[in-house]
């Protein structure tokens, strides 16, 4: 199995605990002298064993992330930890500069005037380069997740 094919694969699992997870809560209650529409315990059953498959799929994706060199200095999981933090700071940028872009009206003269504390335009650029780098890093793991055998 292909690392990308993991990846997929543990999204599918995210998924269906978080399916089964509400359709537990669905039939945990009923009212007297009334049945479930699905047994709740057979329900559970299925949760832990797709709990079960998770955890040992990720343990093997992280070992294979720490194992695998993405190039000469950095491993896969390197690259990766990389790439959320250029996501998080552009977001966190983003929403600097959205905030900073907002114009309150004045009605009057004697209102406070609200002016920006940071230069939106530079902001912008800074934002456009992460997103950027990011593109082009995350292009590269996914390249390579389709070039990677699971370990």
């Amino acid at each position: 199995m292909k690392l990308a094919e993991a990846l997929i694969t543990r999204a599918d699992y995210q998924r269906r605990i978080e399916q089964l997870k509400m359709r537990i809560g669905n039939n945990v209650k009923v009212q007297e002298g009334e049945q479930p529409a699905e047994n709740p315990n057979a329900l559970l059953t299925e949760l832990d064993d797709i709990m079960k498959e998770l955890t040992s799929l990720i343990q093997r994706i992280n070992r294979t992330n720490c194992s695998i060199q993405f190039d000469d200095v950095r491993t896969l999981a390197d690259a990766l930890a990389e790439r959320d933090q250029l996501w998080e700071k552009r977001l966190i940028l983003g929403k600097i500069a959205e905030q900073a872009s907002v114009r309150a009206d004045r009605y009057s003269r004697a209102e406070i005037k609200m002016i920006s504390a940071v230069d939106v335009a530079a902001m912008q650029k800074q934002i456009d380069r992460l997103s950027k780098e990011f593109r082009e890093l995350d292009t590269k793991i996914q390249g390579l997740n389709w070039s990677v055998d699971l370990l």
